[in-house]
């Protein structure tokens, strides 16, 4: 059976609400779709096209990868390529289209951190598995402290030079080292285009260590990681530890985390969510959307349900401050 040509609603862009990265002239989608584990090579292509597709169908124009998603290494990446050339050509001029280097990606000493070696030829890898002349957005993943961070951010600076990338972020560092970067770049006239984080109600780091604040005075916008905290505000542990849920397999969410004290948390998080009209999950989402110096979140899915619901998400994302004193004393107590 021979598939349509897809072709992308007329009305993509109409409900969606993009957010200016810091002073770029780059709007972001305030939800970004991340590859980051439903994407790969255990996941069937048809349901990699369903969800990439929906996405996009809906606004989000943003497409966040990295060189070892997967979970089979690359293979995101090589699920994206497909896309490309199946569906998405037509369209790369409205896409952002993003991926990292900067941890674990193949044996021996060139394989992983910030050496110049590592990301430049892993971005060639990348643009190979993709099938694109160049990346939107290319970050280190990760602050390197062995390498010279002159050398991991003049690799970002040739990079863009030799036009493999038209921005860079960088994603994981601390504060100091961020600053650094920050400097660095911009006098080389290459500015960073945004921070990566991880953020959500239950990991307030970006705030407690001043990354939020530092970001909006170098006039960089921050995109927010794990919003759900890897599936524990999904509203899926409200009741225990379901047999086919992440936790149960202890990948990346351990059992060990839903402790009586944090399963009574999610549960009276719930019924914060409830008083305002939502699920748990669409409240994380407002909950991290609600502050202006947060210009997007990524999203993750398994199926294009769970992208609908992110998308109610987007319906109420003010807070009275009676709400936030809540949630922060149930979190925090």
């Amino acid at each position: 059976m021979i598939e349509p040509v897809y072709s992308p609603s007329s009305e993509r862009y109409d409900s969606m609400t993009y957010k200016r990265s810091g002073r770029s002239g780059i709007q972001i989608p305030v939800l970004a779709l991340g590859l980051w584990q439903n994407f790969g090579s255990h996941k069937p292509f048809q349901d990699v096209k369903a969800m990439a597709h929906y996405a996009f169908d809906n606004g989000i124009c943003h497409f966040d990868l990295a060189n070892n998603y997967g979970p089979e290494y690359g293979t995101a990446e090589e699920n994206f390529g497909r896309l490309m050339e199946q569906s998405f050509r037509p369209y790369r001029d409205e896409m952002l289209i993003s991926t990292k280097a900067g941890w674990d990606m193949w044996p021996g000493p060139y394989g992983n951190w910030g050496s110049r070696k590592y990301l430049m030829a892993s971005l060639d890898q990348s643009l190979k598995r993709m099938n694109l002349d160049y990346v939107d957005l290319f970050y280190s993943h990760r602050f390197d402290p062995q390498t010279p961070l002159e050398e991991t951010m003049q690799a970002l600076v040739d990079i863009v030079r030799a036009g493999k990338a038209l921005y860079v972020g960088i994603s994981n560092y601390p504060a100091k080292a961020a600053a650094f970067a920050y400097d660095y770049l911009k006098e080389r006239d290459v500015p960073c285009l945004i921070y990566q984080g991880r953020y959500n109600m239950l990991n307030r780091e970006p705030e407690t260590q001043g990354i939020l604040d530092q970001a909006k005075e170098n006039g960089f916008g921050f995109i927010a990681f794990s919003p759900l905290a890897q599936g524990l505000l999904s509203g899926r542990y409200l009741e225990g530890i379901p047999a086919d849920s992440r936790m149960a397999k202890e990948h990346f969410l351990k059992s060990s985390t839903l402790t009586p004290q944090m399963q009574t948390a999610l549960v009276k998080l719930n019924e914060v969510a409830a008083r305002r009209g939502q699920t748990l999950a669409e409240m994380a989402l407002a909950g991290c959307l609600k502050d202006d110096r947060v210009t997007s979140v990524i999203v993750g899915a398994s199926r294009v349900s769970q992208l609908e619901d992110d998308f109610k998400a987007l319906e109420n994302i003010v807070f009275s401050e009676e709400e936030l004193a809540e949630i922060d004393r149930i979190i925090f107590v």
